[in-house]
């Protein structure tokens, strides 16, 4: 098996950031091998070392001060500078409602209101200066829609969704907010979308994704969203490698470039027009990958791998640098406090 080879540098606290020059490399597959896990089996979080510069020879990763609370399975939202853990789940604890909010400024954490419901396989956005957090588990697939308002670290509840899901995906374009597929009661995959209007408190619903999937992830670039990766039926003996466009203009689908290592359970982000999507799970063991795609060519390029790989992750971008945070060390029931970010 292929390995990454990294360099350690100095510490957050005692130096500037060094920021290499962005460039592409090719690089092999990385898998971390791991058994599989059976759901609701304890796994004990792995520590990771204190925070760190991780670099390599083309681009940059960033070990950053520890998540407090290891969980996976976790929605991840930036508002400002500042990136929001929000719910998940924990092996020996269960479905959490807890919210911590990263400053990398200071490199340090803080806890948030909680969100008024446990929830795992959730997903946030931000729009209008408020997070959006819209559907996910807690016993079940749930329609409720939360808002959080920083001013006041308060959450409200706003009109749900039009179909309860959970391991969905969720993109903001313009002043509206799409919720893509996912799966419902019974681990039934949906291929619904859904558009919020955060001005009317109101959801309409649009043209189906040609392929009902979830763990999914989605990214935006110049008003159109990119749908890729996932799973079907909740299963990561499942994994799909397709990557289906949908342009809000003509409320239609189309089929483009699909992404090199089929997987699911993963996270993404939208820098400089290209979408990075991170990590995965198989029964194989959780994935380092980190493949961005390029609208404008229709092409995939490898970049370097996460120095931690995991499934269950979360991804937000702030001031053009992706925070990977959370997830699971191996497939199935497991956790992490990993914190890295990737400079592009």
């Amino acid at each position: 098996m292929n390995s990454y080879r990294v360099s350690f540098g100095v510490n957050l606290a005692a130096a500037a950031l060094l920021i290499l020059p962005a460039a592409a490399c090719s690089l092999p597959r990385s898998v971390s091998p791991a058994p599989v896990v059976p759901k609701g089996v304890e796994t004990p979080p792995t520590p990771l070392p204190p925070s760190e510069n991780v670099t390599t020879a083309a681009n940059t990763w960033l070990k950053l001060a520890q998540l407090p609370s290891p969980r996976s399975e976790v929605a991840v939202a930036s508002l400002g500078h500042d990136v929001f853990v929000i719910g998940g789940i924990a092996p020996g604890t269960g479905v959490l409602k807890l919210v911590e909010m990263y400053d990398p400024y200071s490199d340090t954490w803080s806890r948030k209101a909680d969100l008024p419901l446990p929830l795992h396989h959730t997903v946030a956005v931000t729009l209008g200066g408020k997070i959006y957090v819209m559907g996910g588990s807690n016993t079940a697939p749930v329609n409720q829609v939360f808002e959080y308002d920083p001013a006041a670290d308060i959450w409200r509840e706003r009109v749900p969704l039009l179909k309860p899901r959970s391991a969905h995906a969720a993109v903001v374009v313009g002043e509206k907010i799409y919720v893509i597929g996912g799966v419902t009661a019974g681990n039934v995959n949906v291929a619904d979308l859904e558009v919020y209007d955060p001005a009317t408190d109101s959801w309409e619903e649009k043209a189906s994704m040609p392929t009902a999937r979830d763990h999914l992830a989605a990214g935006a670039v110049n008003g159109k969203i990119y749908a890729i990766g996932g799973r079907l039926r909740f299963n990561y003996r499942s994994n799909l490698n397709m990557n289906e466009m949908y342009d809000p203009s003509t409320d239609t689908w189309a089929a483009k470039s699909p992404m090199p290592t089929a997987r699911s359970g993963i996270g993404a982000g939208a820098v400089n027009d290209r979408i990075y999507v991170f990590g995965g799970e198989s029964p194989e063991g959780t994935f380092a990958d980190n493949e961005g795609y390029d609208p404008s060519s229709d092409t995939w390029t490898k970049f370097a791998p996460m120095p931690t790989a995991r499934h269950g992750l979360g991804a937000a971008v702030s001031e053009g640098t992706i925070y990977v945070i959370g997830g699971g060390l191996s497939p199935g029931s497991s956790d992490s406090r990993a914190n890295e970010a990737f400079v592009p």
